[in-house]
């Protein structure tokens, strides 16, 4: 399970460079991934079916709790069905559909569909929130695509507020449910739920979260304004995959929660006005997407009934509605995308007889719909009498009869909106504008004509959806009704009856509906119309942004020393106030261990105490480097060479850059008036807070251990076959861990250049556009890394000649290719003695700092002809696919192994693995550097222009 993750994650990544050789065909390239997901699913189905759930972990951290497991049970099975299958038809569509930007489009839904199947196969609820919130994500990028339009955008920062918005509400009543069951594994949760209030929270929180992400009322704008977004993304998320995701949840927690006192008055309720809402609200749209948008948000209204009845039969109609509107509302979407496609409108009103023109489009469609209205012997059908069944003899419910009345209406206008959808799309008399539009290829149509294919499929071969379905109503015990079996013929049942009094009544209300609007009586279906959800959400964000701007403006004064006041009191209050209320014991050590100590220590203090009192920015930053400087010192002089190295590293980088920045900024501090109170306050709190960080530091060296963590990676260091053992516990021992600290320092360097640039081209007046700004920022990194090659000496035309040292810029060459090789050292050998991927990179990084102090920004494009952004991204491949590809083998993530072998001219040579990963750290700090410097270099240029 956790390969088909990381196959996921590749090929997503892969898919827009494999864009520019295969071009449309990498769509097919990308469809192989859920056809991957499709065919091991299928393979481990019998298994499955017969209760025997497949698992798979990975244990993080074991004794914090840390596991990541996945668990694949039938209601998993049902769902990545839906995701593989549906994924693969609307990949095979996009082939021929999409035309524009292929390889971006493609890595995004690849990269949806491996979130939703983490999402589905999560077996601990920390790791469903992270593949939830992945998939809210990965939605925003598809809505809004690149930013070409502002309706795009818009409906994008809908959806993600909205979504995340509820997950946040979702995390915190994962957290309490996971304390009050003390455990965070699902299934160990649904054997043995905890009960208490707590407990009834933690449902109502997780609940929201649900209803936000299957866009129940009233949280349900944002789907039909995600319209916007392409026909293949509305057809794979908004139809069938994402908007499960919240439909999934509840069926999941449904078997252990439902007796919960909130649980059925909150999803039923909830439930039953989506389902009515949703329904009404599709009878009056006149765009096709929007019209099966709503109807989408009336079937997930209904969805959300079924499972979170808690009984049996409606959890087993709930997981055949679940596959079937799957496969026809998919099927319909791409069908809109095709009209829309060959016509050039979706609107009902001005399609005519395109059904006669097209009578295999219209056939697809109208299979589609037939499942949807609930027609035999569709999967529609059986799922439709099965939810009435549930209902009619569901005892056990409060209100069951108002339920199954609800249900009933909700049904027949599901059939009025179906065939409102159908005569709309193919109906009308011939000749119309739209109606001699050319015919769609047979590759166009294939794709939902299978997806309406399977709904047959599926309701003929009843006893293997009964089987599927069934594997997960187990879980419920039997109700009133006995055993109820899926069936295309009971005989004369009043289900049946009620099945065709609800066709009966939905075709009624959609005749009556055309004769009203044909007589003219709008007045009618202003009725009908329920409130819209659009004036709540603008009303909502609006109240936000003055919220916002009214606690800015009493917390933000402005001042960077009211803030550090305000955060250091803090920490002096809070965790000092509970340091002091311990009375921790401390043992005294002595003054020092070496002679050495006592310079670096005045040192350390000295330059400490004349920062406090310079007015000078450079002299402050100089003095703040002697500080480090000290501390590394007393690194060195306690035995820790390699803390020692990297931090003689990290504050030279830091200085450089610091004093390149200060280039551009005036020469002292802003001189200001303090009273004598405030400057008394603020002596006050750094002196508690500098006592408080040394008692600290004394009481937890003092807290005795049984055996220090340092004897047991003493102890375990051989077998990652290394002698230095902080390298071995960054590269091995904790390789996670430095795993997700590179990609938040690539991030953060990210946006530090992004604010850097954009702000920095500015002109005074009006803001630019967005687009501006990006363009311009491209322009700006092109221009500083595309040097002309073939000058002897590189960007003669930045400086004067006065300004210019010919045998400096000679030997800072000569030097900079041994600095490199130095810092290549440092990385191999880093398993063995002080260096590694960090070091090695921040040295790297000073050389080509060098190279930029000496010879200008242009010798850096020479120097190293590859965009920064490529070094850093690519590091961090290498380090993420290092750590992934032990999966393929069936090991845990990270894992490394020690390589022997002996070379004709070498001899012989025993490295390890995670040498390549430290490989990926050293890129991306290399990378990172380049970033930093590029972005501070052109300030620079552009100020001393």
């Amino acid at each position: 399970m956790w390969f088909l993750l990381t196959a996921h994650a590749g090929v997503a990544a892969a898919l827009p460079w494999a864009a520019r050789r295969l071009g449309c065909w990498v769509w097919m390239l990308a469809a192989l991934v859920p056809l991957a997901t499709l065919s091991w699913s299928s393979v481990q189905a019998g298994r499955v079916l017969e209760g025997e759930p497949v698992t798979a972990g990975f244990a993080w951290a074991p004794s914090l709790g840390l596991v990541l497991d996945l668990r694949m049970d039938a209601l998993s099975l049902a769902m990545l069905w839906v995701v593989g299958g549906v994924g693969v038809a609307v990949l095979g569509f996009s082939r021929t559909y999409v035309e524009r930007d292929v390889g971006r489009e493609a890595g995004l839904l690849v990269a949806f569909a491996g979130a939703m199947t983490g999402l589905v196969l999560a077996d601990n609820l920390l790791l469903l929130y992270v593949f939830w919130e992945l998939t809210s994500v990965v939605s925003f990028l598809l809505i809004a695509g690149r930013g070409e339009r502002a309706e795009r955008r818009a409906a994008a920062e809908q959806a993600l507020l909205v979504t995340v918005a509820g997950g946040l509400a979702m995390l915190l009543g994962m957290v309490m449910l996971g304390q009050s069951a003390g455990t965070y594994r699902l299934s160990e949760i649904l054997a043995d739920p905890p009960r208490g209030g707590a407990v009834s929270a933690a449902v109502v929180l997780v609940l929201v979260g649900a209803f936000a992400k299957s866009a129940q009322v009233p949280l349900h704008g944002w789907l039909p304004a995600a319209m916007v977004a392409p026909t293949q993304v509305s057809a794979y998320l908004h139809a069938a995959a994402m908007v499960k995701a919240g439909v999934y949840l509840v069926a999941r927690l449904a078997p252990g929660f439902a007796e919960v006192p909130v649980w059925r008055p909150l999803v039923l309720c909830v439930g039953l006005l989506t389902l009515m809402a949703g329904a009404v609200q599709a009878l009056r749209e006149t765009d096709l997407k929007r019209l099966l948008a709503y109807g989408t948000v009336s079937m997930l209204g209904m969805l959300t009934v079924l499972f979170g009845a808690g009984t049996r039969t409606a959890a087993l109609a709930g997981v055949v509605l679940l596959l079937a509107h799957a496969a026809y509302k998919s099927a319909l979407f791409l069908t809109v995308g095709i009209l829309d496609r060959q016509t050039g409108t979706r609107d009902l009103r001005a399609l005519s007889g395109v059904g006669r023109e097209w009578p295999l489009s219209c056939a697809v469609a109208a299979l589609a719909v037939a499942s949807l209205a609930g027609l035999p012997p569709l999967v529609g059908f059986l799922g439709k009498e099965t939810a009435l069944q549930s209902f009619l003899h569901g005892d056990e419910l409060p209100a069951h009869l108002w339920l199954l009345a609800g249900l009933s209406v909700g049904a027949a206008l599901t059939v009025a909106y179906g065939a409102r959808f159908l005569w709309g799309a193919f109906g009308g008399r011939p000749g119309g504008a739209a109606g001699s539009a050319t015919p769609p290829p047979a590759a166009l149509l294939a794709p939902p004509a299978a997806l309406a294919m399977a709904g047959a499929v599926l309701g003929v071969w009843y006893e293997g959806t009964a089987e599927l379905a069934l594997a997960y109503a187990r879980s419920y015990q039997p109700g009133p009704e006995g055993l109820y079996q899926l069936h295309l013929w009971h005989g004369f049942t009043p289900v049946l009856g009620l099945s065709a009094l609800t066709l009966t009544t939905g075709v009624l209300v959609f005749l009556l509906r055309g004769a009203v609007a044909r007589r003219g009586m709008r007045g009618f279906g202003r009725r009908l119309r329920p409130p819209g959800p659009q004036p709540g959400y603008r009303t909502t964000v609006r109240a936000v942004g003055v919220l916002a701007v009214r606690v800015t403006r009493r917390t933000q004064a402005g001042s960077l020393p009211v803030y550090l006041t305000v955060l250091l009191a803090t920490v002096l209050l809070v965790p000092g106030g509970a340091l002091l209320l311990q009375s921790p014991q401390l043992d005294a050590p002595p003054l020092w261990w070496s002679p050495v100590e006592v310079p670096a220590t005045l040192v350390v203090v000295s330059a400490a105490a004349a920062v406090t009192g310079t007015t000078h920015r450079l002299t402050g930053m100089l003095l703040v480097g002697a500080v480090g400087f000290g501390v590394a010192v007393l690194f060195l002089a306690h035995g820790a060479p390699d803390l020692a190295l990297t931090q003689f590293l990290v504050e030279t980088m830091t200085l450089v850059v610091v004093v390149l920045v200060l280039r551009w900024m005036p020469a002292r501090f802003t001189p200001g008036h303090t009273a004598r109170r405030v400057r008394v306050l603020r002596a006050t709190v750094a002196v508690g807070v500098g006592v408080m960080v040394a008692v600290f530091t004394l009481a937890a060296t003092s807290v005795p251990h049984s055996r220090p963590a340092s004897d047991t990676l003493l102890r375990r260091i051989e077998e990652t076959g290394a002698y230095n053992a902080v390298n071995a516990v960054v590269v091995e021992f904790r390789a996670l861990d430095t795993l997700g600290e590179i990609a938040v320092l690539l991030v953060t360097a990210i946006g530090v250049v992004s604010v850097v640039r954009i702000r920095g081209r500015r002109e005074p007046g009006p803001l630019p556009a967005r687009e501006d700004d990006e363009q311009r920022a491209s322009e700006a990194e092109t221009a500083f890394w595309d040097e002309p090659r073939g000058r002897w000496l590189p960007g003669a035309h930045e400086r004067l000649g006065a300004d210019r040292s010919v045998l400096l810029e000679v030997v800072t060459r000569l030097l900079f290719l041994s600095i490199i090789v130095f810092s290549l050292f440092l990385l191999f050998s880093g398993h063995y003695r002080p260096g590694g991927g960090f070091s090695g990179g921040l040295v790297a990084g000073q050389a080509l700092i060098l190279r930029y102090l000496v010879v200008g920004r242009a010798d850096l494009g020479l120097a190293l002809p590859v965009r920064p952004g490529v070094v850093a991204g690519g590091g961090l491949v290498v380090a993420a696919v290092t750590g992934l590809l032990p999966t393929a083998v069936g090991a845990p993530m990270l894992t490394s192994a020690l390589v022997s072998a002996h070379l004709p001219v070498l001899g012989a040579v025993k490295f390890s693995t995670s040498v390549f990963f430290d490989v990926g750290v050293y890129l991306l700090v290399v990378g990172v550097a380049l970033e930093l410097l590029s972005a501070v270099g052109e300030r620079l240029e552009d100020r001393t222009a």
